[in-house]
């Protein structure tokens, strides 16, 4: 909780991590991903509670342009293996220390950013190996609600959630 409450920037990996990792191809060669939409919601309500959030992937489609789009994330880094390269220039880009952002994988490619961000998350079903070098890991799997588990520690953890929730309990 004390590194949580640091948090300034929570930066996601895609497949695996927003969706459960799984690719499905059609026969015209489309690519379709399932999202989670609580994981969806806690990313903006996170984000008006002014932690800002930023997708990095190592692949690059339109589809996860328009799901960052749809969720309000202006920081979209895709077609980047080098997680950590990529998180060094959001990084230096918004003046934000590594320090003071978390990061969400599952997979080895995500292991240097993880070990490098001031809370580092393997989602449940991550590799075991993140789940070595994580700071946290989450109760929940990628792409059905880890995303939003994290949202809500770090809410938790900058003691925002009481506030972000009453809205929802005014009617």
């Amino acid at each position: 909780m004390q590194k949580a409450a640091k948090i300034r920037l929570l930066a996601l990996d895609v497949d695996g991590v927003l969706t459960d990792g799984r690719l499905y191809f059609a026969e015209d060669g489309q690519e379709l991903k399932t999202f989670d939409t609580q994981d969806g919601h806690g990313i903006k309500i996170l984000q008006q509670s002014g932690v800002i959030c930023a997708i990095i992937t190592g692949r690059n489609t339109k589809l996860v342009e328009r799901r960052t789009k749809n969720l309000g994330i202006t920081h979209l880094l895709q077609g980047r293996e080098d997680k950590l390269v990529a998180l060094r220039e959001l990084s230096a880009e918004l003046g934000i220390a590594l320090d003071n952002m978390a990061y969400v994988g599952d997979d080895w490619p995500d292991l240097p950013a993880i070990r490098a961000a001031g809370l580092g998350v393997a989602v449940a079903n991550a590799h075991n190996e993140l789940h070595t070098h994580a700071d946290y890991v989450t109760r929940l799997e990628g792409g059905r609600g880890a995303v939003r588990e994290v949202c809500d520690l770090l809410l938790k953890a900058q003691h925002k959630y009481d506030a972000a929730l009453a809205p929802y309990l005014e009617h």
